[in-house]
């Protein structure tokens, strides 16, 4: 289904819709907050930006480095060229262990793999350890949200699920009861699983070390018991210097969550004594990316989620709308790339406010890659008849400054004239989730013209 199709599903409950909204903003003003109180936060955003851009230039031989270095510690390296390499290298990795029961802990790319279903097809048992992961996959359901994958789900919701799953009292809804049977029902799958699997927020060419960042210390338990540790990493998650990652650091939490950092954030070199770490290396369609020079700053991103928490149309839409592993707007560039045809309408589920822009940590032009995303699907003749003619007609009258003139006081005039039912009615779908303000009797020209003759 098109995005347009699965936001009026999400948008028919009003008060989700509502509370979706609230509880994104939120955060975004804990972001806002959290980075006021950083004198140098756009310094740190310009440093951020500048160290992916540089990382990009040279990745092929900051790669070699990481792997060469991560070999040193011990560290066993697979590269994956797409996400079916990536799913066989892990089964392989398993079965090979004898592996029966798997803890995940939160790693968007082996949801972008879809991982967890290839691997149970394959008769193992896979638990995400991460809260919200657990209770949409309980749920059967997919992440919402990259940093919050639950937040399209309320309490009372919870609730049910885990009395149907976890055999908590009929009703209960209280977040710390919740937290607390939850938390007795991971410490039995961590105690019993026979491998962890973790993703990577950061890989250090330098040191050939990794940086899994959580706020619930799963990721550390769940490869702190079992002997096998299996980390799957996007190439692009690379960084060249432990110095550099100071920066990042300082960025992520700030911006996802608005908190000064991540609870854990834990380092590894290698995998301990008697035990093993693979890490498996994956492009799946990112240096195709890297190719692209107005899409390759896509690359940059660290997943915060920043830009979903502030843009307006993903939080009164909901993250299920978009389709994809990653949505909003940064989703909305990286998954028509792979997927056009499918996913063709994600670049016109943006208003171009540029607020998204605005809150990247690093510094990703988003709303300027989404315009052009637009572009790069007309190419590929993905954009429908009715937009393009549409189109055609405002270009018509924004290049016409007498048609654009008529146009405007026909419209005003209308506007104040009409009874409402003929404005706001079935034939008008850009009404039904919309209020046009009340329409001026002079135009913008007209008003700027009488205050110059007035004030000259």
């Amino acid at each position: 289904m098109s995005h347009p199709a699965l936001a009026q599903q999400f948008i028919a409950n009003r008060e989700r819709s509502h509370w979706h909204d609230k509880a994104l903003w939120f955060v975004r003003e804990k972001r806002d907050r959290m980075a006021a109180a950083v004198p140098e936060w756009e310094q740190l955003r310009e440093t951020a930006s500048a160290i992916k851009a540089h990382t990009q230039s040279r990745l092929a031989e900051y790669l070699e480095q990481f792997e060469a270095n991560a070999q040193k510690h011990g560290v066993v390296i697979h590269w994956a060229a797409d996400a079916d390499e990536h799913n066989r290298i892990v089964l392989g990795i398993l079965q090979r262990h004898k592996v029966q029961r798997l803890v995940k802990s939160k790693s968007m790319l082996t949801e972008e793999c879809h991982l967890n279903p290839f691997l149970e097809k394959h008769g193992i048992e896979v638990v995400d350890t991460d809260l919200g992961e657990r209770i949409v996959q309980l749920r059967h359901e997919t992440p919402s949200h990259i940093v919050l994958p639950a937040i399209h789900i309320k309490k009372e919701e919870v609730g049910d699920c885990f009395h149907e799953h976890l055999g908590t009292v009929k009703g209960a809804a209280d977040p710390a009861y919740l937290t607390e049977a939850a938390r007795q029902h991971l410490r039995e799958r961590f105690c019993t699983a026979d491998a962890g699997l973790t993703g990577v927020n950061f890989a250090i060419a330098e040191t050939g070390g990794i940086v899994i960042c959580t706020n619930e210390g799963n990721a550390d338990l769940g490869v702190s018991l079992p002997r096998l540790h299996i980390a799957s990493m996007g190439i692009e998650k690379l960084i060249p210097r432990a110095a550099d990652l100071g920066v990042f650091l300082r960025l992520l939490a700030r911006s996802a969550t608005g908190q000064p950092i991540t609870t854990y954030s834990s380092h590894f070199h290698g995998p301990r004594e008697g035990c093993e770490l693979h890490i498996v290396m994956v492009d799946n369609g990112r240096t195709e990316i890297l190719k692209m020079p107005e899409f390759r700053r896509s690359l940059n991103c660290i997943r915060c989620g920043a830009c979903m928490n502030t843009c307006p149309v993903y939080r009164r839409s909901g993250g299920h709308s978009y389709e994809a592993t990653v949505p909003g707007p940064i989703g909305s560039i990286l998954t028509p790339i792979q997927t056009p045809e499918k996913h063709s309408t994600l670049p016109f589920a943006c208003s171009l406010c540029g607020s998204c822009t605005d809150v990247c940590p690093v510094k990703i032009d988003l709303h300027h890659q989404l315009f052009a995303m637009r572009g790069f699907l007309d190419r590929k003749r993905l954009i429908g008849g009715s937009k393009k003619l549409s189109m055609k007609i405002v270009s018509a009258v924004l290049s016409r400054t007498w048609l654009f003139n008529a146009l405007g006081l026909c419209a005003r005039t209308t506007l104040r004239l009409l009874p409402r039912f003929m404005i706001y009615n079935p034939l008008n779908a850009w009404g039904r989730q919309r209020e046009l303000p009340e329409a001026p009797r002079k135009s913008f020209r007209q008003q700027f013209a009488e205050r110059e003759k007035r004030d000259s």
